[in-house]
């Protein structure tokens, strides 16, 4: 049986934003010596005021009594379960009354958030729901499942679906199963869609299905970074031959490795640049903006008809959408 640690958070205008600024949310705890006479199993953990919005650490030595500000209200985080697997030497799951988070990697980088208070998450995970009406009608791929954010979105927006989704680790199955309603997702909705998951390599030739998938979400991440796989131009030319006539990929590609502002170039994304050399002339991306995650995703295939795009999906997307632009090698 998991063990249950209440964790608090001081709020401030970074806590509700945990996954900003991120190519994966983080969500640092640093320990800290505990007060007398507080339940030993209790820490409390602070937005880090310097540290990037979505990162939590312990706070800095308090300012002098002339430079302290109100106090605010603390939000409570529980820590529902602590693993370890062969494939993740920290795996967290951690609760809050607005979400519940799969936390991976010393880096504690959430790869999966369940929301409570609304169905989006505000972030890349989001746009993943926009791929059934510009693919043909077919089964689609989730490659890296993570908890199945994604998978939770699109059956909830296009409950026919057919997804088909690869974890590789078999502990954070189980983690998902047991607090993320995964098994909810495994059971034919009553418009008969439902979530199959296999457990193995995203990346292997055996990840795929007779006939081909109509559409592929690609959200492969280790220590907080795209695999380097993803870098290379061979592995998209693989994944692309999983595809039906019509299929199209969907990629989250992380952030750019260097410091640049919302308006620059995709060049500086390794993903980006080894999609659109694989694909020429048959990729788009947008950039994520600041408020959601500054993540970069790209699209194979021609740029869809975006008014067409835009009316065709909830309307929660139909402005987001109409943000892809063709990827042109420079």
């Amino acid at each position: 049986m998991a063990t249950v640690t209440p964790l608090t958070v001081t709020a401030s205008p970074l806590s509700g934003h945990l996954l900003r600024h991120r190519r994966r949310g983080r969500l640092h705890a640093k320990h800290q010596p505990q007060p007398p006479r507080r339940r030993p199993r209790t820490a409390r953990l602070y937005c880090a005021p310097d540290g990037g919005a979505g990162e939590v650490s312990a706070p800095p030595a308090p300012p002098a009594a002339e430079e302290q500000a109100p106090q605010e209200q603390p939000h409570d985080f529980n820590l529902l379960a602590v693993n370890r697997s062969e494939f993740n030497e920290i795996i967290m799951v951690i609760d809050s009354p607005a979400a519940r988070y799969l936390v991976l990697d010393h880096n504690k980088n959430i790869h999966s958030v369940l929301p409570k208070t609304t169905v989006w998450t505000n972030s890349y995970w989001d746009e993943f729901v926009s791929l059934p009406p510009v693919v043909p009608l077919g089964p689609v791929a989730l490659l890296g499942l993570g908890a199945g954010t994604a998978a939770h979105l699109m059956l909830k927006f296009w409950p026919w679906l057919q997804l088909v989704g690869w974890e590789l680790d078999p502990m954070i199955v189980e983690l998902s199963r047991q607090f993320f309603g995964m098994s909810d997702l495994e059971k034919a909705t009553e418009s008969g869609g439902s979530l199959s998951v296999h457990i193995g390599d995203a990346l292997s030739p055996s990840a795929t299905v007779e006939g081909g998938f109509a559409g592929i979400v690609v959200d492969l991440f280790c220590d907080g970074k795209v695999i380097p796989q993803l870098q290379e131009v061979e592995t998209w030319l693989q994944i692309a031959k999983k595809l039906m006539p019509g299929g199209r990929i969907m990629v989250n590609c992380g952030g750019a490795d260097v410091e640049e502002s919302l308006s620059s170039s995709w060049v500086q994304n390794p993903t980006v640049k080894a999609l659109c050399s694989a694909f020429p002339g048959q990729l788009n991306w947008k950039r994520l903006s600041e408020k959601e995650s500054v993540n970069y995703v790209a699209l194979t295939g021609p740029l869809p008809g975006l008014d067409e795009w835009s009316a065709s999906v909830p309307s929660e997307l139909s402005t987001k959408v109409k943000q892809w632009v063709p990827c042109e090698l420079a």
